[in-house]
């Protein structure tokens, strides 16, 4: 059994390990692979391994032993599962291995806009503390989240765990979805239709899939209903954003501010306009890359890759 790792580096930049995938059969991995070195890297393959490589219909057709594909994620729009389908290709995900650690840097954001911690740090390191008349000072207004309202654009695994991190900071919680009501809310936690959650929340985070309807949803029109105090979060996918809406806002003070893990290209071209605009907090796409989240998703991976083998396929796609 041949296995292509087709770009392992982001899951294992080197303090994991490939023994469980290793003991399965022959294992190649490569760090990354661009899209011209597909078809020669695979093709004696009959299991391959990809985070973000893609594989269109044009390549699959020429991987013809090609049985299996294990997305090193839990999105999978870079297969082409229709080819896959008709080629026979099973194609599996890892559903639910970074849900603490997104919820977790949806937080870490709002609390540098809460308290500026960096900015103050470096005052202090400058000097500024020292010479300072006062025993206290602040270089920014610092935000108090108990009583603030939060609005949850989405409420799976990880919307669920936002709310849970929102309850125990005194955060009043609302929710939407994709026009119906989540099947397990949350106790404590307002359902509410998307308009009366742009209005009401202080802070809007953003825990949705990226589909055809969701492309770009949040514009310039949606904005218009947002507090101008309010903070919108995106670590879910890039997509769901109309980026020069944002960024626009975000200059013209419609907008407070944006704690963003996920832009629509990545890497982004220099000049996309959120990466000048005001009151911007850019992370390069890190709320999945915790040692303990890669650790899981690894452990799935190769799960995945075992039920294969032995018939019973599991967190199958399509």
């Amino acid at each position: 059994m041949r296995i292509v790792v087709l770009d392992g580096y982001t899951l294992n930049p080197g303090d994991l390990d490939w023994d469980g995938l290793q003991a399965i059969g022959e294992v190649v991995i490569y760090d990354r692979t661009a899209e011209p070195q597909i078809v020669d890297r695979a093709a004696d393959a009959d299991i391959v391994l990809t985070n973000k490589t893609p594989l269109s219909a044009t390549t699959l057709q020429r991987l013809p032993k090609l049985r299996y594909i294990g997305v090193l994620a839990t999105g999978y729009n870079i297969i082409d599962l229709q080819a896959a389908k008709e080629q026979g290709i099973l194609v599996t995900n890892v559903p639910a291995y970074s849900t603490q650690s997104v919820a977790q840097l949806v937080f870490a954001l709002l609390l540098e806009f809460c308290h500026r911690v960096q900015r103050h740090s470096d005052s202090v390191v400058n000097g500024d503390w020292s010479n300072s008349v006062d025993f206290s000072y602040t270089v920014s207004p610092l935000i108090e989240l108990s009583g603030k309202t939060i609005g949850l654009i989405g409420l799976g695994q990880i919307g669920k765990q936002t709310a849970l991190i929102a309850q125990a900071m005194g955060m009043k919680v609302l929710a939407t979805g994709s026009g119906r009501r989540a099947p397990e809310p949350v106790e404590g936690l307002t359902w509410v239709q998307l308009d009366e959650l742009l209005q009401q929340s202080d802070v809007i985070s953003l825990h949705c899939p990226l589909t055809p309807e969701t492309k770009e949803f949040i514009h310039a029109d949606r904005i218009a209903l947002m507090k101008p105090t309010a903070i919108l979060f995106n670590t879910a996918r890039g997509g769901l954003l109309n980026e020069a809406d944002v960024a626009q806002a975000l200059n013209e003070g419609r907008l407070a501010g944006a704690g963003l893990d996920v832009l629509t290209l990545e890497p982004p071209t220099p000049d996309n306009p959120l990466l000048q605009a005001r009151n911007v907090l850019i992370t390069p796409h890190i709320a999945w890359a915790t040692k303990e989240a890669r650790a899981r998703l690894m452990a799935t991976a190769i799960g995945n890759v075992r039920a294969f083998i032995d018939g019973k396929p599991q967190n199958l796609i399509g």
